[in-house]
């Protein structure tokens, strides 16, 4: 395999990875995808051809984030080549702060940053960076790259990134800085021609939940604020929620930080609400009336927003579905349309439910769509491209 490029998307659980193979005008291709899963409870590998053939299926020997790591690197050894041959391995990083606005080689001081960031994304920035510490250690020829969840956001105009704090409270980096960015960015390039240099609201929506309004292909503002805590409503997060209401907890319930981080994070949003589950797809299954208020206030919580979003690009052209509920769940993507036709929006049932790619009818003012995300294959552009800039390739990848 030529100059290969592995990413890894390390969470609390799992470790999925890809691998991608550079071709000789430097773009690159899809080759082998997988994961070890139930990290902490029997680790498993699992790893699959870009055509989804078996490759492995067999329990890793030793658990955590390292013995995931050793699991993936062994075996890529066994099948493809020694690690040596990796040329790079690009990660995502969920939070990159004030800072860091574009992809960076990882290196101890990145790192020792990359930790300080750690309380504004507990979920999952710890576990990015156990992915980070164990590569290094098993690999450490290997060069890493972070690339950002935040970056894509940077670049909207301070109006739509401040808090109404004091200016000594938001001198300490407490800002707007959004999410999901690799995937948006993604979408800003593939974007339809008719729509690529207009007003788009893109809906990333999955167990993460956000939007994004885009123009020309840059951010202009999103739902989710200096954590992934804010806007929409998630599988386990309750999105936009009266800072009175979490003084209230702490004066009259006695809650601790632990007792509401614990709220925050796992207890709310879909799983909250219904009492079933987390997962859209056993919500939609379900006829149980708590099921059905959760799909109400989730599908209700994505209108106000895009009416919202729509407001601050000044119109809209498209609206874009993503991530595992927008690119599946056609009966989400029916209401939301529904929902928004003062704004323009016709939708096409037919086309809807074969998935699109376009939803909305042709006498639509407003065009609907669906886009499968790729962040891994994002992460892996910015991976290749800042190796080669570093070794003064002439050819930067597509």
């Amino acid at each position: 395999m030529q100059d290969p490029i592995l990413v890894v998307n390390a969470g609390s659980s799992s470790i999925k990875f890809s691998v991608f193979e550079t071709r000789a005008d430097r773009s690159l291709a899809a080759k082998l995808e997988g994961q070890v899963e139930r990290i902490g409870n029997g680790p498993r590998l699992e790893a699959a051809d870009s055509v989804g053939n078996r490759l492995a299926s067999r329990a890793v020997e030793r658990d955590g984030h390292d013995g995931a790591i050793a699991a993936i690197l062994a075996w890529f050894e066994a099948h493809v080549g020694s690690e040596r041959a990796i040329d790079g391995v690009g990660h995502r990083i969920v939070h990159g702060g004030p800072d860091f606005a574009a992809p960076v080689r990882i290196d101890s001081e990145v790192l020792a940053r990359l930790e300080a960031l750690v309380p504004l994304a507990p979920l999952h920035q710890p576990h990015n960076i156990a992915a980070v510490r164990a590569i290094a250690a098993a690999a450490p020829d290997a060069a890493q790259v972070a690339c950002f969840d935040t970056a894509f956001h940077h670049g909207q105009l301070p109006v739509a990134q401040a808090f109404a704090l004091p200016r000594e409270i938001t001198a300490k980096g407490i800002r707007r800085y959004g999410f999901h960015g690799l995937s948006y960015e993604y979408i800003a390039g593939a974007l339809p021609p008719e729509c690529a240099d207009g007003k788009v609201v893109a809906a990333h929506l999955g167990n993460g939940a956000s939007l994004c309004a885009i123009a020309r292909g840059r951010s202009i503002a999103t739902t989710m604020g200096l954590t992934a805590l804010d806007g929409l409503m998630m599988g386990t997060r309750p999105g936009a929620l009266d800072p009175g209401v979490l003084l209230y907890l702490m004066q009259h319930e006695r809650m601790d930080a632990a007792a509401l981080e614990n709220l925050l994070y796992h207890r709310g949003g879909l799983l909250g609400v219904s009492g079933i589950s987390s997962d859209m797809r056993t919500l939609l299954e379900s006829g149980d009336a708590s099921a059905r208020e959760a799909i109400d206030l989730f599908v209700y919580r994505i209108g106000r927003e895009i009416g919202s979003l729509a407001a601050a690009l000044g119109g809209l052209d498209a609206l874009v579905f993503t991530g595992g509920i927008g690119e599946h769940a056609a009966p989400i993507r029916a209401r939301v349309c529904r929902d928004a036709e003062w704004l323009g929006i016709r939708l096409d049932e037919a086309a809807n439910e074969a998935g699109g790619p376009r939803i909305s009818l042709p006498v639509s003012r407003v065009s609907a769509w669906v886009i499968p995300t790729d962040e891994n294959l994002m992460i892996a552009r910015h991976t290749r491209r800042l190796l080669d800039q570093a070794r003064g390739s002439s050819t930067a990848a597509p």
